[in-house]
């Protein structure tokens, strides 16, 4: 399937930034992304968001090519005042320079570096055995029962039981950090306030805190017991870098993991041909996974700040402001996708998407490749 096309003036008009509020997550629900986003492609590839109660300003790229551009320029772009627009619009985040995702230049090297050792060959065997032994199980019982709810009987318990085993949780507090992760991103109910998601993000801190003491005196082989054990340089972590990094080994892997299998399925049931085809081995599992990543895009967005003034296109972003790359756009840009609907997802991909390149960025986070 073809987006259906426009007439190009038509199509023009809908290019019009001042029509989309990007910080108000109710816009990603009241709108198709694809229709949003295919004018600006088109006729508005990079653009500025004004500012919007007394929220500052940024800029919108929309484009694969200029998307791509940012994501591997760790030189004129920092991700140390914020990687997402909630900390990006603050100017801050509080675990710049101790998480991965928003440390910059060598110390960011150094963390990954040891975060790479819990990802060797041999610990990773069991890891993926329990993944394929619990996925099996899972699926077999969805189906015996005839009819669930995919999100809570399959989605939302994958991903949790990966995380915990690459980071040794016990099994019975897995559960308990689910329901946690949920109320961080207020999945529950859009209604609740950001007291409910500052009290979970704070006792899933907490929770971290006392494992971390726990593998400082009997540590293993998991990715907390290498972060409270490792040394750069004969100095260990900070305690903040460890309990950073492991939160949002949690919170990101768990989220976009859930995201991606509950957007495949739903998507495998509109797109009946598309199951067909990998069932019947038509594409690999390789190919397809790349495609899955490309089309559920579970990160809609990531961000930067400029640290010199960067030209793009028509415009130049002056040193200071901030730039928001936007991969549920990228990854449809038919400029680089021949087709980026649902008759050829299932495909060998024409190039890799802004999704995967965001995992392995300078700067970006990589935990859902993990999971």
């Amino acid at each position: 399937m073809t987006a259906p096309a426009l007439p190009a003036a038509e199509l023009a008009a809908l290019a019009d930034p001042a029509a989309y509020d990007l910080t108000d997550p109710q816009t990603f629900d009241d709108n198709d992304p694809h229709e949003m986003w295919r004018p600006f492609r088109a006729h508005n590839p990079v653009f500025w968001h004004a500012p919007r109660d007394g929220k500052p300003g940024f800029w919108v790229l929309t484009k694969y090519d200029d998307i791509m551009a940012a994501y591997r320029d760790n030189k004129r772009y920092t991700s140390e005042r914020g990687n997402v627009l909630s900390t990006l619009l603050l100017g801050e985040d509080s675990a710049a320079g101790k998480m991965l995702a928003v440390t910059d230049g060598p110390r960011h090297r150094e963390i990954r570096n040891l975060m790479m050792k819990s990802f060797s060959p041999r610990v990773l065997a069991p890891v993926v055995e329990n993944v394929q032994k619990l996925t099996d199980r899972l699926i077999s019982e969805a189906v015996e029962e005839g009819e669930v709810d995919f999100v809570t009987a399959v989605a939302d318990r994958i991903p949790i039981h990966t995380i915990g085993d690459l980071m040794g949780i016990p099994a019975g507090d897995r559960e308990q950090l689910v329901d946690w992760n949920a109320q961080t991103l207020s999945r529950y109910s859009a209604d609740d306030g950001e007291e409910v998601s500052l009290m979970a993000r704070n006792e899933i801190i907490l929770y971290i805190s006392g494992l971390m003491a726990e593998r400082r005196r009997n540590p293993g082989e998991d990715v907390l017991s290498t972060l409270a054990t490792a040394t750069v340089d004969g100095e260990p972590l900070t305690e903040e870098e460890i309990i950073y990094n492991a939160y949002s080994l949690i919170l990101g892997g768990d989220e976009s993991s859930r995201a991606t299998a509950s957007g495949i399925v739903h998507a495998f049931s509109l797109y009946g041909d598309q199951w067909r085809r990998l069932k019947n081995a038509e594409v690999t599992l390789e190919s397809a996974t790349e495609e899955v990543m490309r089309w559920t895009t579970p990160t809609m967005h990531f961000g930067r700040h400029a640290l010199t003034d960067i030209p793009i296109r028509d415009h130049v972003v002056k040193a200071g402001e901030i730039v928001t790359l936007w991969n549920s756009s990228a990854n449809f840009d038919e400029d680089v996708f021949a087709d980026p609907y649902p008759s050829t997802w299932a495909a060998p991909p024409t190039s890799t998407s802004a999704s995967a390149t965001a995992r392995t960025s300078a700067s970006a986070p990589t935990w859902a490749a993990s999971t």
